[in-house]
């Protein structure tokens, strides 16, 4: 039985460059002229990320649940998360989204339950209040300068 030369598969013209080219360890011109893709900086996780995300989800509920309680919003708990933002996520974008995901959801559990101040909302304010002052206390003493 003979073998059809025409049957075995051809190698484009393509692939023998890229072929040639990665026995000679040289590239092509074509791909020498294209730039490098663009390398996304690495974020390092902070050893304390985790208790920094559930900080940002506790002055997210606090928040909604002061303004709630008090008839008036206060502006300090947003300052401070922003502040809080600047400071931890200078030049990190998805650590900051995921710090902003986690206020937001803090905000909108309890926007998503309580549309009244009741004595219940009071006490949970409370507790994570409570809740905050640890962890930042934590944050502080362990990690801090």
């Amino acid at each position: 039985m003979s073998a059809d030369i025409n049957a075995r598969p051809r190698v484009s013209a393509a692939m023998a460059v890229a072929l040639l080219a990665a026995l000679l360890g040289t590239l092509p011109a074509a791909a020498q002229d294209a730039p490098p893709p663009p390398v996304e900086p690495q974020e390092k996780p902070a050893p304390y990320d985790t208790q920094l995300i559930r900080l940002s989800e506790v002055i997210g509920a606090v928040q909604y649940l002061r303004s709630l309680c008090s008839g008036s919003s206060e502006p300090e708990w947003r300052r401070q998360m922003e502040k809080l933002l600047e400071t931890e996520t200078a030049g990190e974008p998805k650590r900051r989204e995921r710090m902003v995901a986690a206020y937001n959801r803090g905000y909108r559990s309890f926007a998503s339950v309580y549309t009244t101040c009741t004595p219940s909302a009071v006490t949970a304010a409370e507790r994570y209040r409570a809740e905050g002052a640890t962890l930042a206390t934590e944050i502080a003493t362990r990690y801090g300068n």
